[in-house]
């Protein structure tokens, strides 16, 4: 058996580490399991422990690694628009859209994570982190706290009622409420 080389060992954690992202927002941080994050990548459960010291250390990583990519989002969604204002709006549409609802493995990982980390209060500094940041990019202080917390539990109660019309009530509302805190 050949061993793998730095470049390769890296770039397999890399692969997992997203892999468990998208797998974590999708079905939860209990519901899957390393095994199961492994097979999706195409790795032996057994090399999992030679690159993470647990599974709590994956889920904190997964999880740091999803909010870093929400703001380079974030940060992309500046540069395309002409102020922030309609990098905002812009936010609001997107993620109050029938596409992020249906979704969570690619979507907001304060949304996808939110019930994880709350079951874990020992382990939620890298979730606060990213909240704060999130928030911060949306508007300052409590107005960016609510605008998101509007959006995050929204896009919670659309995906808890997905496939009725009270689902699309939600968004649709939440859009509007939204976009009224941050004018």
């Amino acid at each position: 058996m050949s061993r793998v080389s730095q470049a390769e060992a890296q770039a397999n954690r890399k692969r997992v580490v997203e892999a468990a992202s998208r797998l974590f927002r999708e079905k939860g941080v209990p519901n899957v399991s390393v095994a199961d994050v492994m097979q999706s990548v195409g790795l032996t459960q057994g090399g999992f422990y030679k690159q993470f010291a647990s599974k709590s250390a994956l889920v904190d990583e997964a999880a740091a690694k999803a909010f870093a990519d929400m703001l380079d989002q974030l940060t992309a969604m500046d540069d395309d628009h002409a102020d922030h204002d309609a990098a905002r709006s812009a936010l609001i549409e997107s993620y109050l859209s029938p596409e992020a609802r249906d979704n969570p493995d690619t979507s907001c990982p304060a949304a996808g994570f939110a019930g994880d980390f709350a079951r874990e209060p020992e382990r939620r500094d890298v979730y606060a982190a990213g909240v704060r940041d999130m928030a911060g990019w949306i508007a300052p202080g409590d107005t960016g706290l609510a605008a998101l917390s509007t959006l995050v539990g929204a896009l919670l109660l659309a995906r808890a009622t997905a496939g009725s019309p009270l689902s699309e009530d939600i968004l649709r509302a939440a859009r509007k409420a939204a976009s009224r805190l941050t004018d």
